[in-house]
């Protein structure tokens, strides 16, 4: 607290510099950018205190009487509450700038609520079990927990140098015995309503760290996502939750979260993927033979079913029963069994190998459908290789037109024979005919479907399901799924203990409710020796225990759980953090629940989000079914309860500049590079020009900036805007240290500007802008020059905040926006401090919705500034978010439309502001001006994004900025 206290009186000095040079400066000179010095560090420092001193920021709304308008001057009582929640971290024991990121997103985003008046809760706590703790402890021989703590005390200290304002009194970890109590008490739950179970099964192991991974946790080539291993296959018992149970709502739900946009595309998608839902159908051909000794029906699997229409032979395995049949009196076909190396193995056979039995042929069910007219003929039967004899029944419906291999295997069988489309990619199901190979993907039915033709192909599978099983009962349909219960079983010792033990007599008994938590023993030599594998194990004391049944001996099953289960809940326990009764109370849940806004990285989009949402439903379930939970589902005040998180935000990546070795392709570290000309770096030993690129940030690429450095150097607000400010959110951020310069640039002018303007009269003074507007736009024109330039510019300030409410508002609310807040906070600032005209009144008002919107992203420096003009206010937190005053319409909105060129063809309109009348339309200075209103748009943002115009050669602006033609 001294280092704060020096730093906060340093920072005062260098204030009372900029004040008094402010104010001996003439008021027409203030729109200069000031030779004044701002240490932002140490503002920082400075408010840091303050906030630790009173605690006021945290959970801090407007006061009622600083509330300006009818809309927003309800009570914080009468606001709906927030639950705003990044991610939490695992403890790893330093920060990187992915976390800076999401955890600024966050608190910005809070920060803006509860300056609308909104109570919300911003929790902190961590995701502190897991491997990586454990192989710390053998590898420095220190317990996991001890290596843990002190990565979560270095840790805290880090996030709390970003200005956050999160609820530390509500932290905790994962690993703390009063955390996983419930999180045992959550597995007995599910446990004792059959969601949870044990069975033998062929599971994933790591040979490396010695443990079972889940199926997400092996990539495509067969290796851990953690250690990279090559995976073995083996069986063990082990614990699974019934996760396939809920496998319908699951996906149905997904629905809900499709609604305006709630949750990422791409996020829904890859979930609707993994769930795996797939319609496919099981039809009878009746397969004869001409002399009428063979007469059988064969079942038939195929996850197409609309494209029976089009199916132009039957494949058997050569291992089914059929064939096998069939075989014993055929020499032939048993002769060309026996040539087979593996008759079995369909992987062994050449994809066009097949044997076509003479004397056999098969009807389509179609056959005996009503309008189906062109499925009469027979279809000639074969063995194919292809065909696997384990997968379903052995035999297929051949479909050239529409499934490679049985394309390759017809053109090879019966060459130059024609294949029959019952899929068309046209719209209006007319077959082109044109088609050289299969048509693979969803399409439209064409007219062999009949009374099907045109419909979309995934919605006539059902349909045309039904309407055989209708005519003929030879078709089912049959709905399979991807998803597979989730194995929680882990052989290691960080983890959440399982709360069973094992009776030789009772079999597995759950530990009474009064004995949770089990506890993780002390194991230090395990840890001190460096051992591998579980130490459990050979915990002896602590295995060997009594059934809770019978009272015998019995001993504790050695496993703990993934630690994704404790994140599938974590979210709920913030609500409720020090109830010892229960994971969350239902009062709790009902103020608190469901989660209002999620924000974390897309990698979780399968794994954690999926568990999560399953473990959500299944509690709500099981207290609604108990009784405790009913009004829990009723959905109270509007709020959904079918998920956990209304809406998602998945942040991109930050990656960092790079160099290498234009000659081995080494990755080059800093010290490797002359940087004293940053656009021209070489390579110190070579004097070559290294290859430059921004990827993910990494100890081997050399491309890792540390956060804490970069906010000591400076500050934790000019860092805020800085990250906000290079990309939208949902993009990735190339981190260029070197453009900061602009944020800093910015804040310092302000900051100028704000002490040359205060002190100003109390902020809730009266000033009606629509009454002193509609004088101004009566009387303007009779006014003298001095007068009317004043109104003028007053108009133009006024109109510019007005617009920039109503945008920036806008963007908050978006959140992948928050790019284009920064951008609208810079433009806002240059149309205030450049106005020489305008009068006090105006300006100081227009500041004062400036750095209530500025608060948000940097906190700290909006308290300082507002300090400057309301020396007697506590905080710019006790303020409300400013509204529109509907001023605007009075104003005009002087917006136009710009046509957008790259290279003399049109890219998109953008809307931008008209051109000031201080600017002239030739001038750079309007170019530059007019560029960085149109990257501020929408528009220009979708369409623009593989061009920098601001690197343009040429930028030609006709017609007073309604076309621009940007020459690259």
């Amino acid at each position: 607290m001294q280092s704060f206290a020096r730093l906060a009186r340093g920072c005062r000095s260098h204030y009372l510099i900029a004040s008094r040079t402010a104010l001996r400066a003439p008021r027409a000179a203030t729109h200069r950018c000031y030779a004044t010095h701002l240490d932002l560090p140490a503002l920082d420092a400075k408010w840091r205190q303050e906030w630790e001193k009173r605690k006021s920021d945290l959970g801090r709304v407007p006061k009622p009487e600083n509330v300006q308008s009818a809309s927003a001057s309800a009570s914080a009582s009468d606001k709906k509450s927030m639950y705003i929640l990044p991610m939490f971290p695992y403890p790893s024991g330093k920060l990187h700038l992915g976390h800076l990121r999401v955890y600024t997103i966050a608190d910005v985003v809070a920060r803006f609520r509860r300056l609308q008046g909104h109570p919300v809760l911003l929790p902190m706590g961590w995701d502190a079990f897991g491997l990586p703790a454990e192989n710390a402890a053998i590898e420095r021989g220190v317990e996991p927990a001890a290596w843990t703590k002190e990565n979560m005390e270095r840790m805290k200290e880090q996030l709390q140098l970003m200005n956050g304002s999160y609820d530390w009194s509500r932290e905790f970890a994962t690993c703390d015995p009063s955390f996983y109590k419930h999180t045992q008490r959550i597995f007995l739950l599910l446990l004792k309503n059959g969601l949870a179970g044990r069975k033998a099964a062929e599971v994933n192991w790591d040979p490396v760290e010695n443990t079972v991974l889940a199926n997400e946790q092996v990539d495509a080539d067969g290796r851990s996502w953690r250690s990279g291993a090559k995976v073995e296959k083996r069986n063990l018992e082990q614990w699974f939750f019934h996760i396939t149970q809920y496998q319908e709502s699951l996906l149905q739900d997904l629905e809900t979260l499709s609604e305006n946009d709630a949750w990422p595309e791409r996020v829904l998608a890859q979930q609707r993927n993994w769930l795996g839902r797939d319609f496919g159908a099981h039809y009878d051909f009746q397969v004869k033979s001409g002399d009428d000794t063979v007469r059988e029906p064969v079942r038939v699997y195929t996850t197409r079913p609309e494209t029976i229409y089009a199916a132009q032979f039957i494949a058997l395995s050569p291992s089914s029963p059929t064939v096998l049949k069939l075989a014993e009196k055929d020499a032939d076909l048993r002769s060309y069994l026996e040539g087979l190396k593996h008759p079995s193995d369909a992987t062994s056979h050449s994809a066009t190998e097949g044997y076509r039995i003479p004397y056999l042929t098969a009807s389509n069910p179609l056959s005996a459908v009503q309008d189906s007219s062109g499925n009469k003929e027979s279809l000639p039967v074969y063995v194919a290789g292809y065909v696997r004899g384990d997968y379903e029944t052995g035999a297929l419906m051949g479909v050239p037109a529409h499934d490679l291999r049985d394309f390759n295997f017809w053109s090879a069988h019966q060459p130059g024979q024609p294949t029959k489309f019952a899929v068309t990619p046209n719209e209006d199901g007319q077959d082109s005919g044109a088609e050289e190979g299969p048509f693979l993907g969803p399409g439209y039915m064409t007219s062999l479907a009949g009374a099907h033709k045109g419909l979309p192909s995934g919605q006539a599978a059902e349909a045309v399901v039904e309407s055989i099983q209708a005519a003929t009962g030879s078709a089912k349909g049959v709905v399979k799924w991807k998803l597979r219960d989730w194995l929680i079983s882990r052989q290691r010792y960080w983890g959440t203990p399982i709360p069973i033990v094992h009776c030789g007599t009772c079999g597995p008994q759950p530990v009474p409710d009064e004995q949770l938590p089990v506890t993780l023993p002390k194991v230090d030599h395990h840890w001190k020796e460096g051992r591998s594998g579980n130490p459990l194990e050979s915990a002896k004391d602590w295995i060997n225990t009594t059934c809770p049944k019978c009272q015998g001996a019995a001993k504790r099953d050695t496993d703990t759980m993934d630690t994704f289960v404790d994140s599938s809940w974590y979210y709920m326990r913030f609500a409720d953090p020090q109830n010892a009764e229960l994971p969350v109370s239902e009062a709790a849940f009902k103020e608190h629940l469901p989660v209002d806004l999620y924000i974390g990285g897309v990698e979780h989009a399968i794994l954690h989000l999926l568990y999560a949402r399953f473990i959500y439903k299944a509690v709500v379930d099981l207290m609604h079914s108990s009784g405790a939970g009913r009004s829990l589902v009723e959905g109270e005040n509007g709020r959904s309860v079918l998920e956990p998180f209304t809406r998602l935000i998945t942040q991109g990546m930050v990656h960092g500049k790079t160099y290498t070795d234009p000659s081995s392709g080494r990755f080059l570290t800093p010290d490797e590079v002359d940087l004293s000309n940053p656009s021209e770096p070489l390579v110190i030993t070579t004097g070559e020009k290294p290859g430059v690129s921004y990827e993910k940030m990494s100890k081997s690429k050399h491309n890792g900036v540390d956060p804490s450095d970069f906010i000591s150097k400076y500050g934790a607000d000019a860092t805020r805007a800085h990250m906000l400010f290079q990309a939208p959110v949902s993009e990735v951020v190339n981190w260029d240290e070197g453009k900061i310069a602009g944020v800093t640039r910015w804040l310092k002018r302000l900051h100028d500007y704000a002490r040359s303007l205060g002190p100003a009269p109390e902020q809730n003074s009266e000033w009606a802008a629509e009454a002193y507007f509609t004088k101004v736009k009566e009387e303007i024109a009779a006014v003298g020059q001095e007068q009317a330039a004043q109104w003028s510019a007053d108009t133009d300030i006024w109109r510019a905040t007005q617009q920039a409410v109503e945008q920036i508002t806008k963007a908050y609310e978006k959140v992948y926006s928050l790019n284009t807040t920064v951008s609208l906070l810079m433009s806002l600032t240059n149309t205030i401090t450049d106005s020489k005209a305008a009068s006090q009144t105006v300006k100081v008002t227009a500041m004062n919705h400036l750095l209530r919107m500025m608060a948000p992203i940097t906190p700290g420096f909006a308290e300082e500034c507002w300090r400057s003009l309301y020396p007697r206010t506590e905080s710019i937190f006790d303020s409300a978010w400013p509204e529109p005053d509907g001023t605007i319409e009075l104003l005009g909105h002087n917006y136009i439309k710009c046509a957008v060129m790259v290279n003399g063809k049109m890219r998109c309109v953008a809307t931008v502001p008209h051109r000031p009348s201080s600017m002239e339309e030739k001038s750079q200075e309007y170019q530059e001006w007019l560029t960085d209103r149109i990257l501020q748009t929408e528009e220009a943002q979708t369409k623009l994004a593989n061009f920098d115009i601001r690197k343009a050669k040429k930028a030609f602006v006709v017609k007073g900025g309604k076309t621009v033609n940007y020459l690259l």
